[in-house]
């Protein structure tokens, strides 16, 4: 086999030049990807393209049946135009897929790639001795692919003419040079607008195309308004000489002209970022190169709630300088000051795909129009739209191309709209995209691995596994739980001391390593909870049925059991594959009821009443050893069962028994990672949650530091724990709750990792304070535990491993994926409770008592604990002239009233639809009553018959329907991660 040696000088990360050697084989038998072909060797029978179901071409431009080879930048900018079903029988050169691989957020090209509606072959040309090619000493690299891709379209061309085929090649690219070189070689070449140009009704196609670079050239002949990025090269030689700081942007969810740059190394003080100008274009989730500025010229966050919606024009800069100036003379009189920086340079954009609405037009003239992201965090977009007429009132999809320096806003294109304004459907599709959720159905190539029905156990699988069918076993979950992950037993040995069980779903029994099946969990990372669905990781056969722990079905679990003496601790361990017959399911209540009714003796109860001795006493030494106790708004939502309409919203109700599984789930997480890491010191996946920065508690310990209490935050979690647990105020039930909650949110993200990636020391789980931990719990829900129950399983038969278990880089890059699609489930769970809430309360007026969690220099920030609900009331353009702000106390004054932090109030909550395509949540001050600001209290009698009315309709749909359900999806996400974190913080685990 021909070996072809190419080597060539890279960056390396320390800044040197690196030489790298490169090997290609040179293969005969690789196919054209053409069914039937009698030139090719199909080996691996992987042909896809039918020459005879090739339609006739769909653009005017060509006139023979042609099959579609695209070149990278197609791919790269334009697959939202490719997505059209008109586009198929495609070729796509390995050429293409390792330049896409090179572009950061390559992840969006996955869904074009793997829709099976069309038709798309993947060419082996750099593998083919057809088709390679050397690069010349005087090409660049991109001109070297170039020639690549022109290379493998002249050999189909040739190819399909040794074929006596009617069919062509056509090569489509956006580079113009690209095409007439193609030309100019004989090939059929077009650009990828003029091929569209000539579809019928091509207008609203060509509204999705990606124009950067013709959008950086139009504007480019304005005044510029921002500064120009640096190279690539001056950010690489800056970064090394210590110039600048790279860090991910975060925009403030508060203000938003203010942003943070957190920076690589989690201990450094993050860099603030005020103002648009110093933002110099730089997106939500950016990564970007920052120039620290001048210490006389540092800033710190303005107080204030700025929202682009309720701002009637899009500035640059507000003109605030007089008020600034006293602002910051005041903070740095108090030493708030923080690390100040501006933006210089875009390491890699975070690539996006982003709803929203269009804003009315301010013109008949011109087919711009500015779009609005629901992300508040994003700036309006400018788009170019032949037809809007049929979007006014539509959700749509847009995709940002560029931010040229002379233009306000970034630019962008239309991608697809998704639905009416306030649909439930439609806007339930907007947060999965908005969050980069994977919702597609399963492909038939992921349901073809999945086993045959009915599914028998063996009596190969009896000799390979533990029977512990013999044991009282039950699960306890929330209700309506359909995917249970893990059940318990609890026997009382003759020696008195406790044998102990957790047995965990084998999920890795049916989802083979590398298949289908599990490339699709590993991407999808999780199941994601909305209110009123489930996202699955794992197809409903396998979910709910075959894996799921089911009462009075035998199934295969991965088990660890205990001896634990009379105090808790553990005396024995052991791991096995195992057989188990769970004998009841339990909701939390219904296992409750039974620990607390001293009548009922029957085996599951006496099992559940010494689980819940025992996990008390874990849970006593895992406090003493300083694991934290936050806090987080829990509501429920009761849902008709037809409809889903929401019937009503409630606090959610915990149990003794939450804590004791919770409890045993800890453990049992703690004590596979001790034996995985033991096993597999190099490449074991682990947990870690960071102490967060002592800095980032400064919001919370300013709170109560003006009610006089102390938060230790400088001196580890035990003592963070034991100041928490001290700050109760007897005249404020509320307040220890919202404390906790304001701690919640200083803390880090909790992240997986490869243990030979991270040293020893930063192994450590901050808010459990346990120095390792895992995830193992769950493997029905989450691809991390799936990976661990694999690790486990090798650990205990060397046999079973498998060789892409010991990459370490596979598994950090696995590592990576499972975080994001972690941080992207959890914010898409909390839209949908938002997102429901909304809906709630149309048509709803409701008085209610509300907490002050901030006071603002223009608004109050308040808390709705009945519906967990964060929400705002603006004073700063108040009718009257009698509400100030006073900067040393940070409170509001109103004559003799003062509203300062964590005080109740009395609010009235309706939705504010005066602007009909953006409709929101408004909040009225009801007391302390400020004239010319408060609005009159509802009368008694209203108040009644909206209390009344709720109870009637939640009385009538369940004789409507049949039933009235709790929403199982959602209080099922929580119960099962209430489990996996003491802190019951989703900003933890």
């Amino acid at each position: 086999m021909p070996l072809i040696r190419e080597c060539q000088f890279a960056l390396a990360r320390k800044q040197y030049l690196a030489k790298v050697r490169r090997d290609r084989y040179i293969r005969d038998d690789i196919s054209c990807g053409i069914v039937d072909c009698k030139l090719c060797l199909d080996v691996w029978n992987l042909n896809l393209i039918n020459l005879d179901k090739v339609r006739r071409s769909p653009s005017k431009v060509v006139d023979s049946r042609h099959i579609l080879l695209l070149d990278t930048n197609i791919i790269r900018h334009q697959v939202d135009v490719l997505t059209d079903e008109r586009f198929s029988n495609i070729i796509i050169c390995n050429t293409v897929l390792k330049e896409l691989k090179q572009c950061f957020g390559h992840r969006i090209f996955r869904t074009f790639f793997t829709d099976e509606k069309k038709t798309i072959y993947i060419f082996k040309n750099e593998f083919f001795r057809g088709t390679c090619i050397i690069r010349n000493s005087e090409e660049t690299i991109d001109e070297r692919n170039d020639r690549a891709i022109r290379h493998a379209a002249m050999w189909y061309r040739d190819h399909l003419k040794q074929l006596d085929s009617d069919v062509t090649v056509v090569l489509l690219s956006d580079d113009e040079q690209m095409v007439q070189r193609a030309v100019d070689e004989g090939l059929l070449a077009f650009t990828l607008e003029f091929y569209v140009s000539g579809f019928d009704d091509s207008a609203p196609l060509l509204d999705k195309f990606w124009r950067g670079e013709s959008k950086k050239r139009f504007f480019s002949e304005g005044g510029a308004l921002f500064d120009q990025h640096l190279t690539v090269e001056e950010m690489k030689l800056g970064l090394a000489n210590g110039l600048y700081k790279l860090g991910t942007f975060q925009v403030s969810r508060e203000n938003y002209l203010e942003a943070h740059v957190n920076l690589e190394d989690e201990q450094e003080r993050p860099i603030f970022i005020e103002g648009l100008l110093n933002f110099n274009r730089a997106l939500q989730n950016d990564v970007v190169v920052v120039q620290m500025l001048p210490e006389n010229e540092w800033s710190c966050p303005a107080s204030v709630l700025r929202l682009q919606e309720f701002e009637s024009e899009y500035f640059l800069e507000k003109s605030e300088a007089e008020d600034r100036a006293r602002r910051l003379s005041n903070a740095r009189t108090r030493g708030d000051i923080e690390p100040t920086g501006k933006v210089v340079g875009i390491w890699h954009r975070a690539c996006r795909t982003i709803c929203g609405v269009l804003e009315p037009a301010s013109s008949t003239i011109s087919n711009q129009r500015l779009f609005t992201p629901s992300d508040r965090r994003l700036p309006r977009v400018l788009l170019d739209l032949s037809e809007t007429a049929h979007l006014v009132d539509q959700r749509i999809v847009a995709t940002i191309d560029c931010w040229p320096i002379s233009s306000r806003y970034p630019i962008g294109h239309f991608v697809r709209e998704l639905g009416k304004i306030g649909d439930r459907q439609t806007e339930n599709a907007a947060l999965l995209l908005e969050h980069d959720v994977p919702h597609q159905c399963f492909s038939k190539s992921v349901l073809d691995c999945l086993p045959e029905v009915p599914w028998t156990i063996t009596e190969k699988d009896l000799q390979e596994r533990e029977d512990l069918r013999h044991l009282t076993i039950c699960s306890v979950d929330p209700p309506g739980c359909t995917d249970i992950d893990d059940a318990l037993h609890c026997v009382q040995l003759v020696n008195g001391n406790f044998e102990v069980g957790v047995h965990i779903a084998d999920v890795s029994h049916f989802v083979i390593p590398n298949s289908a099946l599990d490339q699709e969990a590993a991407n999808r990372g999780t199941t994601v909870y909305l209110v009123d669905q489930r996202i699955d990781m794992l197809p409903d056969l396998l979910s709910s049925k075959l894996c799921s722990l089911l009462a009075e079905n035998d199934r295969f679990a991965f088990s660890v059991i205990w001896e634990l003496d009379r105090n808790a601790k553990v005396l024995k361990c052991r791991f096995c594959k195992s057989i188990i017959r769970s004998a009841m399911a339990l909701t939390y209540a219904d296992a409750q009821s039974r620990l607390d009714d001293p009548n009922m003796n029957d085996a599951v109860t006496l099992t559940l009443r010494n689980l819940n001795n025992l996990s008390k006493l874990l849970k006593k030494r895992r406090l003493e050893r300083g694991a934290l106790t936050l806090a987080s708004t829990e509501i429920r939502f009761d849902i008709d069962s037809e409809t889903l309409d929401l019937i009503e919203v409630q606090a959610k109700q915990m149990f003794e028994t939450n804590s004791m599984v919770e409890e045993f789930m800890l453990l049992a997480n703690i004590t596979v990672a001790e034996k995985i890491y033991t096993e597999f010191p190099q490449v074991a996946l682990l947990r870690r949650h960071p102490p967060p920065p002592v800095s980032s508690y400064e919001p919370v310990v300013k709170a109560a530091s003006r009610l006089g209490f102390e938060l230790v935050v400088d001196r580890g979690g035990k003592a963070l724990a034991d100041s928490l647990n001290t700050a109760v105020l007897e005249t404020n039930p509320y307040f220890n709750t919202m404390l906790r909650m304001l701690t919640t949110r200083c803390m880090t993200q909790a992240l997986y990792f490869c243990s030979g990636s991270v040293p020893k020391e930063l192994y450590t789980h901050f808010g459990l304070a346990s120095p390792i931990y895992t995830h193992f719990t769950s493997p029905i829900r989450r691809y991390a535990d799936l990976v661990v129950h694999r690790l486990l399983s090798a650990a205990l038969d060397p046999s079973r491993i498998v060789p892409s278990m010991l990459d370490r880089r596979r598994l950090e890059l696995l590592c990576q994926n499972l975080n994001y699609r972690h941080r992207m489930a959890q914010y898409a769970g909390r839209a949908s409770v938002s997102l429901n809430t909304h809906l709630f309360f149309k048509n709803r007026l409701e008085q209610l008592e509300a907490y002050v969690l901030f006071v603002r220099r223009n608004a109050l920030q308040l808390l709705i604990p009945k519906y967990g609900l964060e929400s705002f009331i603006f004073y700063d353009q108040a009718p009257c002239n009698t509400i100030t702000y006073d900067d040393d106390e940070c409170c509001l004054r109103a004559g003799e009233i003062t509203i300062r932090n964590f005080d109740p109030l009395l609010v009235q909550v309706c939705v504010d639809e005066s602007v009909p395509h953006r409709p929101k949540l408004q909040v009225k001050l009801v007391k302390p009553f400020i004239s010319g600001f408060s609005v009159d209290p509802l009368p008694v009698q209203q108040i009644s018959k909206t209390v009344e009315n709720n109870l009637e309709k939640a009385d009538e749909q369940p004789q409507r329907t049949g039933k009235r359900i709790l929403n199982h999806v959602g209080d099922e996400e929580d119960g099962k991660k209430r489990r996996e974190d003491v802190s019951h913080a989703l900003a933890t685990d």
